[in-house]
């Protein structure tokens, strides 16, 4: 596999931390209540959007660190999570600035993980079990096209949220990074 596809990972974690500081600013503004109110989507409201997108990321980081591969960026045992959580606890976040924060330096260490990747790890097999303890097997690269999917799918949904409150985020599209 050539550097061409890793050099498209290595832009996606660029988009992934530009889009995610775009979404918190325009969250800023709004109170907590506003940002709680229950809207009716799936995780019901923006911070409980934002809140199981970051557990979510949390839960493929500690897959992606839980392979053979060994990466500086990543420690499984800090990305586990704490007993009673998993990745739709949508109340582990409370806090708006943890989570913030939280997002914040998980978006650091998304850039810097994949930095440190190499073609090889992408080719190589993951294993790991999924939420309903399914053992599951297939090629990093496609976990790694799942991980930043689903922050894009999360992302658009909490981008339709903060249009419900009032609040328009702006461009999104991945080549306004170009």
């Amino acid at each position: 596999m050539d550097t061409a596809f890793l050099d498209n990972y290595r832009w996606l974690a660029r988009y992934n931390r530009w889009m995610n500081q775009r979404l918190y600013a325009a969250c800023g503004p709004l109170g907590d209540e506003e940002r709680k109110r229950e809207r009716g989507a799936f995780f019901g409201s923006i911070h409980h959007t934002l809140a199981h997108l970051l557990l979510a990321d949390r839960l493929w980081l500690y897959r992606f660190a839980s392979q053979q591969d060994r990466f500086a960026a990543l420690d499984a045992a800090a990305l586990a999570f704490p007993p009673g959580v998993d990745y739709v606890s949508v109340g582990a976040y409370p806090d708006w600035a943890e989570l913030r924060q939280t997002r914040d330096s998980l978006d650091e260490r998304i850039e810097q993980w994949v930095g440190e990747m190499t073609p090889d790890f992408l080719i190589s097999t993951m294993s790991y079990a999924n939420t309903k303890g399914v053992q599951r097997a297939h090629p990093a690269w496609q976990a790694m096209t799942h991980f930043f999917n689903h922050q894009t799918h999360h992302r658009g949904q909490a981008t339709t949220l903060l249009m419900q409150a009032g609040v328009d985020v702006g461009v999104t599209d991945l080549v306004a990074l170009l």
